[in-house]
């Protein structure tokens, strides 16, 4: 749908105006205002919106279509990352350091990630994140060289699906590795979607495909119903 405005969220309310309202260019655009309360973040991604901005600008929210999606089983693990998981170079952690995470992932961004710029993790959204992480709902996932923090991703878990939002690396298939990690503990732990948000080719090259918004939004109404946040507790699922 093309409009001419966007709609401001009553600071008052946590609803988000239908994800079909969300503009065509740029693509997924929905609202601006609010906060990033804990309440209104999980609010916003159990209906397929997320939060992406500048700083210093208002805050933006998003539902892209089509969506960038990946069953946690359905990872594509390519020769040459197999030979670097296979070398075993790496130690991976879960929840050992997720605030070192996200200070990486905005300062030393993969350039094929989903975002093409690394200002939009700014301090509100770096203590945004950090609040849901220590309650339960946000996770990093780190990639080790000996005692050197290389690479990793964090991301938010709600009911059975990963949000996925950023990684890092800085040696060879650092942070694909720590997915391919994370990859394999969602899918003994029953999760059944990760959310790429929007499409790269570094995405598509694990396996992510595209969906209608639509689609996506449906399955979240069944995959995220039961909020719980204990399934990813930190002591029980790593």
């Amino acid at each position: 749908m093309s409009k001419n405005y966007i709609p401001w969220i009553d600071p008052e309310k946590l609803e988000f105006p239908p994800v079909s309202e969300a503009w065509d260019e740029p693509n997924g655009i929905l609202a601006a205002g609010g906060d990033l309360s804990e309440a209104r973040l999980i609010e916003a991604y159990c209906h397929g919106v997320f939060p992406w901005y500048n700083e210093d600008e208002p805050i933006l929210w998003w539902s892209p279509n089509p969506r960038c999606v990946l069953k946690p089983a359905d990872l594509k693990v390519s020769k040459s990352l197999r030979k670097t998981i296979n070398k075993k170079k790496y130690a991976i952690t879960f929840d050992h350091c997720f605030s070192e995470v996200i200070s990486a992932c905005a300062t030393g961004r993969e350039a094929a990630d989903s975002h093409s710029s690394g200002t939009w993790i700014s301090a509100e959204m770096k203590q945004a994140y950090i609040g849901l992480h220590q309650s339960g709902y946000a996770h990093s996932v780190e990639c080790w060289l000996g005692k050197q923090l290389v690479g990793g991703l964090y991301g938010l878990a709600i009911g059975k699906v990963f949000f996925g939002e950023s990684m890092f690396s800085r040696e060879n298939d650092a942070s694909k590795v720590a997915f391919a990690t994370l990859c394999e503990k969602l899918t003994i732990k029953g999760f059944e979607l990760i959310d790429g948000q929007v499409y790269s080719p570094h995405l598509e090259t694990l396996g992510f495909t595209l969906i209608e918004r639509s689609e996506f939004v449906a399955s979240l109404k069944n995959l995220t119903n039961k909020r719980e946040k204990s399934i990813f507790n930190r002591s029980l699922i790593f």
